[in-house]
């Protein structure tokens, strides 16, 4: 019988490099960062053309409302991110909520999706994801009208915490954020 031998943190930790360095593929080592508050906002836009944008304001889609679906559903998006993005870290999500502004003026639906966590890594996918979800929902309920849809301009706006504190999307924010952040 082989007698184990007892190694120390160090040691192990090197021997981990050693076997793991040749792989192409690494989820981020973040046991040794210490866990802060993280928030991330993102969001897209969805062009749907004006029959179905007048139908989704009238309340008259045939498979039902595009956008309290889409809140759901980017719920779901945020929660399962780690299930779908293969190196991504499961997160304890603490909070996320996602607003829709319809913009009459090109017929298109704009989703905004914010998480936040105590946690030692960001939530950036999350938010990302949970804006693709609530973006991909509305285009399932909308295809039976139309199937010239657009989905575009899917960016993370802020991120917040870790080291690096607080980061917002060079090319700007809207309007109505501006004073927020």
């Amino acid at each position: 019988m082989t007698t184990l031998k007892a190694i120390n943190k160090d040691q192990l930790k090197d021997w981990a490099k050693e076997i793991f360095k040749k792989n192409s593929f690494n989820m981020i080592d973040v046991s040794s960062k210490k866990e802060t508050f993280r928030r991330a906002l993102a969001s897209g836009k969805i062009y749907v053309g004006k029959e179905v944008f007048d139908l989704i304001k009238n309340k008259e889609m045939p498979k039902g409302d595009p956008i309290t679906l889409a809140e759901i559903s980017a719920v779901l998006g945020v929660k399962k991110t780690s299930e779908l993005i293969p190196l991504c870290h499961p997160l304890p999500i603490d909070h996320t909520a996602t607003k829709i502004i319809m913009h009459e003026d090109d017929s298109s639906l704009e989703v905004f999706c914010i998480v936040s966590a105590f946690s030692k890594t960001g939530v950036e996918m999350e938010a990302i994801m949970g804006v693709n979800a609530a973006l991909i929902t509305i285009y399932d309920l909308s295809k039976i009208v139309n199937q010239h849809l657009r989905i575009d301009g899917i960016k993370l706006l802020i991120k917040e915490g870790g080291k690096s504190g607080l980061w917002t999307n060079p090319d700007g924010l809207p309007d109505f954020l501006k004073g927020i952040f």
